[in-house]
Order: structure tokens, then sequence, then C-alpha cells
């Protein structure tokens, strides 16, 4: 294998940009996209190097720690580096090469810029456990209404969508407190008065360390996607290519997991 191959790869590995490798060989990300495919090629097809992940909190447990294990157990040359972000922090990661692909929610429509939607989930009222108002499967929207609530710090996505169908509701939002850590929003919720909405994963995550009740937003049914989404300016190496594939088998396989605990739990308290 000749030299120049390899040093290519390795200063794609380190620097972490296509993009900016190809600026400082003088030449464009398409052809170093191509050296390096043939480099794997040659190398019998070995999913091989560093693939950086941003994910949210909500997701990062569940979702990227069987990534991990996976990877691990079937792809052991893949190194995976994982950052933690809100919404906002992770766009600006995606946008400035930072990280190669981010698990992330978008609100609503189509796919766009490349995005995969794994996942569709719905939202929920989250309170300490035996609040009456959680008690029932559903609650209707409108019971937001001057409810103390727990939300995520703007600049949220997930936040203007809530205010965007509250406003159209006539629905004023009381946001009792602001904090962007899901484990300090499930903390406080479970100590009672407050309450916050959330999404299935997040809710099956806290639910291990905290007593917590949650009940289906209806009337409207409040949806949003789990995301896979790329940079542009990242590498579709095939180590790359290999973890977006594995992500969506985990999402699959978790999405029905999902879908079973929480029909054996609305049967439970139907």
């Amino acid at each position: 294998m000749e030299y120049a191959a390899w040093k290519l790869f390795i200063d794609a590995a380190e620097v972490g940009s296509l993009s900016k490798v190809a600026v400082a060989y003088g030449t464009s990300q398409p052809h170093i996209s191509r050296r390096i495919g043939e480099l794997e090629h040659a190398c019998g097809g070995t999913p091989i190097g560093k693939v950086r992940l941003g994910s949210l909190p909500s997701t990062a447990h569940p979702l990227v720690s069987t990534l991990h294990k996976r990877l691990k157990e079937r792809y052991p040359l893949i190194q995976l580096a994982v950052r933690e972000g809100q919404g906002a922090q992770l766009e600006t990661w995606l946008e400035d090469g930072s990280v190669d692909l981010a698990i992330l929610l978008r609100a609503g429509g189509s796919p766009k810029n490349g995005d995969t939607y794994l996942v569709e989930t719905s939202t929920y009222l989250v309170s300490a456990a035996g609040d009456p108002l959680t008690s029932r499967p559903t609650v209707r929207f409108s019971a937001l209404h001057n409810l103390p609530l727990v939300l995520f710090c703007r600049p949220n996505s997930w936040r203007n969508q809530l205010e965007q169908i509250s406003a159209e509701r006539k629905v004023s939002l009381n946001v009792a407190l602001e904090a962007d850590s899901l484990s300090l929003q499930t903390h406080i919720v479970s100590e009672g008065g407050v309450y916050a909405l959330l999404g299935p994963y997040a809710i099956a995550a806290a639910s291990k360390d905290c007593r917590l009740q949650s009940s289906k937003l209806v009337d409207p049914v409040v949806t949003r996607h789990i995301a896979l989404a790329m940079s542009r300016h990242g590498s579709l190496t095939l180590a790359c290519r290999t973890v977006m594939q594995v992500v969506r088998e985990i999402a699959t396989s978790g999405a029905a997991g999902l879908r079973r605990t929480q029909s054996k739990q609305t049967k439970s308290r139907g």
C-alpha cells in the first residue's frame, strides 16, 4: 500500500474534517473521499477510524451505549467519540464540523439536508408518581394552561413548537423553571408540584433513578422525530456509514420494545 494514501487517511482522522484536509492538500473534498474509499477497499472493506457522534442526553444512554457495545463486538476498529449536547449546540457542531453525525430531534415534516428519521415519538406530560393529573393514559393539551412547567432554555426548537401550539390553542404556558439538564428536570419533577414535557426515551431513562408518572398529550398529539443528521463538513467514510447503519438497527428494535412497554403501562392504568 502506498505511503501517500496512508498519510492522507491518518491526516483525515486527526483533523476530523475532509474539507480541511482537502484545503491542506490543495484538492477537492470528493477527491479526498475517493482516495480514502480506495484505501478502505484495498484493506478488504473493514471499517476503520474515528467517528464523532453528537447526541442528546435523552438518547445517549439507551441508544449510544448500545451502539458502543455493538460496534465493539462487530467492528472493533471503529473508534467512537461521543459528545452530549442540546439541540442548538448539536446544530452548531454539525455546522462547524465538530461532529460527523448527530442524533437529535426534529419537529414534523419530511427529512431535509440528508437527515434520516429513525423514530417518531409522542410527547408526554411528566409528573411525580401518584399525581392525579397524569393518572390516566392521556391528557388534553389544554390541561397545560397555567400549569407550572420546567422547560428547556431558549433557543430551543422543541420549545418553539410547544409555544406555537399553545398560542394557536390559547393555552398559557407557565414556565416555572428553565433547565437544559434532563437529569435536573426529572429530579425536580419527581419531588412534586412541577411538570415536564418529555419524550418516551427521556422518560424511560429517567425512571431508573426517579419515581415518575406520565400521560400522553392529546388534542393535539404532539409528535417529534429522533433523527440522524450528517455534517456537511464531515466524511462519509466506511466507518461513518457503518455507524449510521447500526444506529438505524438499534433505533428500529428499540422503538418496538418501547411500544410494548408503553402498551403495558397504558393497560395497567386504563
